[in-house]
C-alpha cells in the first residue's frame, strides 16, 4: 500500500499542499520508520479551509434531510467496500493490529454515516398550540463545525464528529492529530465520491497552533474535541471567547467493579478489554480494577493465564492480537507510570518491560495491590496498565471508585442484576456498563461527566450537539397594546 497521501490537506473537494508549513513526519509504529512526510497547515491554508466550509454550510444546509441522508449512507457502502484497505491504512497510522482495526474503525466510522444518515430526515421541530395562536419549532444547523481529532481512533472520530454534523446541514474543517493524520483524509475523498458539496468536509493538518486558530476563528461555530483533560480545558476556554457550542470528549480513570458471584471468565474478558485493547491506548478504559476478596486470587491467576494468548508481531499480520504503541514517546510515558507503580510499593504481577525490536512494544502489565492513593490508581496512563484494587463491600466500591475527578466510564461485574443496576445509577461516569466493557456502538451515546467531557457523542443525543431550535410564534388575531 501507498502511504504517502496525494497532499496534505483535503479542502473544497480536492487534495491542496503547501509545502511552507512545517513537516509532519507520519511513523509507523512497528518499525520505527517514516512512512508518510506531511505539512502543517499555514495561515493561508486555514482560512482557505474555513472560507471553503462556510461557503459550502449554506448550499448544503439547502438541501433536503433526506437527500443529505442519502449521501451519507452512499459514503457508508463505500466505506465499507473499502474496508480493507482503510484498516491496512489505519493500522500504519496507529500500529493498531489489523485484526482489530479491520473490525473496529472503518467499520464503525460506516456505522456512524449509515446511523445518522438514516437520522436525518428525522431532525424536525414541533407544533406547540397556544389557543388559537400556536409556536411552531425549527431545528437549524450551526454553521461551520471544527472537529479536532486524537490518534487512538483516527478515523471513527472523524466519522463521529462529521457524521452528526453533516447530518444537521454544518459543514467541518477537521484536524486529526499530528501522529495520525492519514486516515481522515480518506474519510474526506470518500465523502465528496458519495456526493456531498465540495467543502462540506474539509481536512487540514496541523499541530496545536493550528488546532488554536481554528478553534478562535470567528466563521467558527461550534468546536468538537477527543482528547486528554489539559488540551480540553484549553480549548474550552478559547471557544468560550467566541461563546461557541462545544462538545469535549476527553480522559479518564474509569473503574471496573467485579463482585464475587461474578462469571469469573467474563470478568477477566472485560478487564482485558477494558485495558489492552488497542494497547490500553482507550480514553474510556476501566484502568481501575476493584475486585472483591473473596474472587482475587482467582481473578489475577484466570488474567495471568489469559496474557499468554496475546500474540505480538507484525500488526498487519491478522493472527497478530496486541499491537505496539503509538509513539515512543507515549511508550516512554508509559514506562514511566509503570516505574512509579513499583516504586510506591504495587505488586508486578505481569508484563512492565519493552520488548526488544524496532516497534515501540510494550508489555501487558498488571499491578495487584494498589491503593488509592498510588499515581497509578489516580492518573490518566493511556497505556497497557491495569491497576487492581481490593474491596469488601458495596457501599465501599462505590465510594471508592467515584472517588477521581474523571467521569468518563464505570462498569461493574455480578449475577445480581438488582445490585448491578444499583452500582450504575450510582456510578458518577457518563458511559456505564453491566456484565460487559468498552462497546460503543452508534445507537448509543458516548460520553462523560465532571472533568471527562461535556456533550454527548453517538445517538439521537448528538443532535442536540449539532443543531440549535429556533422558536416560531404565530399570531392568528389582532395585536393588542398598552397604548
Amino acid at each position: 500500500m501507498t502511504t504517502q497521501p496525494k497532499a496534505s490537506h483535503f479542502i473544497d473537494g480536492q487534495y491542496v499542499e503547501d509545502t511552507a508549513g512545517e513537516p509532519i513526519e507520519v511513523i509507523y509504529p512497528y518499525t520505527g520508520k517514516v512512512v508518510a512526510t506531511l505539512h502543517a497547515a499555514t495561515p493561508a491554508i486555514v482560512d482557505r479551509a474555513i472560507a471553503s466550509a462556510a461557503r459550502a454550510q449554506k448550499e448544503w444546509a439547502a438541501w433536503t434531510a433526506t437527500d443529505r441522508g442519502r449521501v451519507l449512507r452512499k459514503a457508508a457502502d463505500i466505506m465499507r467496500t473499502r474496508n480493507h484497505d482503510l484498516s491496512v491504512l489505519e493500522t500504519y497510522d496507529t500500529g493498531k493490529p489489523y485484526q482489530e482495526t479491520s473490525v473496529a474503525d472503518a467499520t464503525s466510522g460506516a456505522d456512524a454515516l449509515e446511523y445518522f444518515g438514516g437520522l436525518a430526515a428525522s431532525i424536525t421541530g414541533e407544533h406547540i398550540q397556544l389557543g388559537d395562536d400556536f409556536v411552531y419549532t425549527r431545528r437549524e444547523p450551526l454553521g461551520v463545525c471544527v472537529g479536532i481529532g486524537a490518534w487512538n481512533y483516527p478515523t471513527q472520530i472523524a466519522c463521529w464528529k462529521g457524521a452528526p454534523a453533516l447530518a444537521c446541514g454544518n459543514a467541518m474543517v477537521f484536524k486529526p492529530s499530528e501522529t495520525t493524520p492519514l486516515c481522515a483524509l480518506k474519510v474526506a475523498e470518500i465523502l465528496i465520491e458519495a456526493g456531498a458539496p465540495a467543502g462540506v468536509y474539509n481536512v487540514i493538518q496541523g499541530y496545536g497552533a493550528v488546532g488554536a486558530s481554528l478553534i478562535t476563528d470567528a466563521r467558527v461555530d461550534k468546536v468538537s474535541l477527543t482528547g486528554s483533560v489539559p488540551t480540553g480545558q484549553k480549548v474550552y476556554a478559547a471557544a468560550a471567547e467566541g461563546l461557541r457550542h462545544v462538545t469535549m470528549e476527553l480522559g479518564g480513570k474509569s473503574p471496573m467493579v467485579v463482585f464475587d458471584d461474578a462469571d469469573l471468565e467474563n470478568a477477566v474478558s472485560g478487564a482485558i478489554l477494558g485495558n489492552f485493547y488497542s494497547s490500553g491506548q482507550v480514553c474510556s478504559n476501566g484502568t481501575r480494577v476493584f475486585v472483591q476478596k473473596g474472587i482475587k486470587d482467582a481473578f489475577l491467576k484466570r488474567l495471568t493465564e489469559r496474557l499468554a494468548g496475546i500474540k505480538m508481531g507484525d500488526p498487519q499480520d491478522p493472527d497478530v492480537n496486541y499491537g505496539p504503541m503509538v509513539s515512543e514517546r507515549q511508550r516512554d510515558i508509559v514506562e514511566g507510570f509503570i516505574a512509579k507503580g513499583m516504586e510506591e510499593g504495587a505488586t508486578l504481577v505481569a508484563g512492565g518491560k519493552r520488548v526488544d525490536g524496532d516497534g515501540f512494544f510494550l508489555e501487558a502489565t498488571v499491578f495487584a495491590d494498589v491503593t488509592d492513593d498510588m499515581t497509578i490508581a489516580r492518573d490518566e496512563i493511556f497505556g497497557p496498565v491495569m491497576s487492581v484494587l481490593d474491596f469488601e463491600t458495596e457501599e465501599e466500591a462505590l465510594t471508592r471508585a467515584n472517588a477521581t475527578d474523571f467521569g468518563l466510564a464505570a462498569g461493574v461485574f455480578t449475577a445480581d442484576l438488582t445490585r448491578a443496576h444499583r452500582m450504575a445509577a450510582g456510578f458518577e461516569a457518563g458511559t456505564c456498563y453491566i456484565n460487559t466493557y468498552n462497546l460503543a456502538p452508534v445507537e448509543a451515546p458516548f460520553g462523560g461527566s465532571k472533568m471527562s467531557g461535556v456533550g454527548r457523542e453517538n445517538s439521537k443525543a448528538a443532535i442536540e450537539h449539532y443543531s440549535q431550535i429556533k422558536g416560531v410564534y404565530v399570531a392568528m388575531s389582532d395585536v393588542e397594546a398598552p397604548f
